[in-house]
């Protein structure tokens, strides 16, 4: 037999070492992460909040380690530039641009398939792990088809209603929805469990379900407790550590995972909220990085729908920004606001709850309120903490800059350089379903 040239076994062994580089690329998992809301100075105020005093540097986080790319989010151009949370989502689980408030469906309506429903196609497991209601606009696009993102019932019902070749499109689904799962039109929940799935309602009982096997956990009423308020100040990780655990198998597995309600914190331009919530999202990815480590067939790529709030870090003129008053608080500053109402000494009790004495100015602002109503309590609080810290923001709506792309493990270098919101889909779903 005649033996090979040594160009010609060169380039065999080339290409060989090539196409398995490259089916070692391929994952046999993938977790996507959605920051809601979080924009570019969200990650960059985190930087902060968690940096080292006792040192001369500011330390790297997790998000700076992961940070491969920028993506464009804008919703259909009949829309135009400003995408609400639905149309991202919708963006990010289908490839398709549509309007505000489309939950997986295209600029005409009309259903459009998602990575998980691809997922179960393919025999993927499938789950969402997240602190909104599992029927909110981003956990919905993922695994449901409607109209309207308000439509949160039928969105729940097209949970159980809807199958992939006969079965569930998700088989893991924790967050909060009670409201929406026990009605007294139907009880959502007694099906699931008669459909074998597990049930649990309180975080610690994670611990306790049989791994692998099907599971709804609902832990609120609508969305979980803030992580200032929650027993479990680390939710995120725990409902994505026991999503893992249940979704494990074999053929692999996609999972969603959505910090929900660093948008929510946008929305009332709640900087201690904020960060907190950052910080429950840092934990995670943290723990994500270690589990990549140890299972290198898994993708995990992370984005936010958008940025929230226009949350500046500085503000007044003022060169500063000063993280320290936001780290002491005993609860969230919804819940002080609640407890100002009826309080006696509202500046005594406010002064134990946030953390620090108060000035008597800032004492003044709110024992001056007159009324039963924890709004305008609220607003001061909010008040309080923004001069303290030196933050701003210039809305409590949604802003259209671009957004970070964070991404670790098999494949995460197609992630790099900027992207649109679309290719980010576009890239999973090659992944998920490769060209033979």
């Amino acid at each position: 037999m005649k033996q090979l040239t040594t160009p010609l076994l060169a380039a065999l062994l080339l290409t060989a070492q090539s196409q398995f580089a490259m089916a070692a690329k391929t994952p046999k998992n993938v977790i996507m992460i959605v920051g809601d809301g979080m924009g570019p100075s969200y990650t960059t105020a985190y930087r902060m909040y968690a940096d080292d005093p006792s040192t001369h540097e500011v330390e790297q986080t997790v998000f700076d380690r992961l940070l491969v790319g920028m993506a464009s989010t804008h919703p259909d151009r009949d829309t135009g530039y400003v995408t609400d949370s639905a149309a991202s989502a919708t963006a990010l689980s289908t490839a398709t641009k549509t309007y505000n408030g489309a939950i997986a469906v295209d600029a005409h309506k009309k259903p459009v398939q998602t990575l998980i429903e691809l997922a179960k196609r393919r025999g993927l497991k499938t789950g969402v792990a997240v602190t909104s209601q599992i029927n909110h606009a981003t956990p919905a696009s993922f695994g449901a088809h409607n109209e309207s993102r308000h439509n949160y019932n039928q969105i729940a019902d097209s949970y159980f209603d809807e199958k992939i070749q006969g079965q569930f499109v998700l088989d893991v689904m924790l967050g909060g929805g009670w409201k929406y799962f026990i009605r007294e039109d139907r009880n959502l929940v007694e099906q699931f469990k008669a459909a074998g799935y597990q049930y649990v309602d309180k975080l610690a009982q994670l611990n306790t379900v049989k791994a692998g096997t099907p599971l709804l956990g609902l832990f609120a009423d609508k969305g979980m407790p803030w992580a200032l308020e929650s027993t479990d100040k680390l939710r995120l990780p725990t409902l994505s550590k026991a999503a893992i655990r249940q979704l494990e198998n074999d053929q692999g597995y996609f999972l969603l995972i959505e910090a929900s309600q660093v948008d929510w914190a946008g929305h009332g331009n709640d900087i201690a909220s904020a960060m907190a919530e950052m910080h429950d999202l840092a934990v995670t990815l943290e723990w994500l990085e270690q589990y990549l480590e140890q299972n290198p067939d898994t993708l995990m790529v992370a984005t936010a729908d958008h940025s929230t709030g226009g949350l500046s870090i500085g503000a007044r003129g003022n060169y500063s920004w000063k993280p320290d008053w936001l780290k002491n608080l005993k609860t969230s500053p919804e819940a002080i606001s609640s407890q100002l109402v009826l309080a006696k000494d509202k500046g005594a009790l406010a002064s134990e709850l946030l953390g620090f004495e108060l000035n008597q100015s800032e004492i003044a602002s709110i024992e001056g309120i007159d009324s039963k109503q924890s709004r305008p309590f609220l607003k001061a609080i909010f008040n309080i903490l923004d001069n303290r810290s030196d933050t701003g923001w210039t809305t409590e709506g949604h802003t259209g800059v671009d957004v970070q792309i964070f991404a670790k493990g098999a494949g995460s270098e197609r992630f790099r350089g900027h992207m649109d919101n679309i290719e980010i889909a576009h890239t999973i779903f090659e992944i998920l379903n490769p060209k033979k």
